[in-house]
């Protein structure tokens, strides 16, 4: 399976910003109403989300979610 460099990009950024907070993938997951292995999967780039999803990460986080495409 060929993984997207920008589902890469994403997914790391967000597990950068889950580590800065301290956060356990499944606090994070609990805060998003998601399952631990969906985050595992999206900060490994092996999940294409939808803007929703990254909307309620990224407010989950208390990160702008342009922050995740840089």
């Amino acid at each position: 399976m060929h993984t997207s460099p920008l589902l890469l990009k994403i997914g790391s950024n967000i597990k950068e910003a889950r580590r800065k907070r301290q956060m356990t993938q499944l606090a994070l997951a609990v805060l998003c109403h998601f399952e631990k292995a969906s985050i595992s999967k999206i900060e490994s780039g092996k999940r294409n989300i939808s803007i929703l999803t990254l909307e309620k990460i990224s407010q989950a986080l208390d990160v702008e979610i342009g922050e995740f495409f840089k």
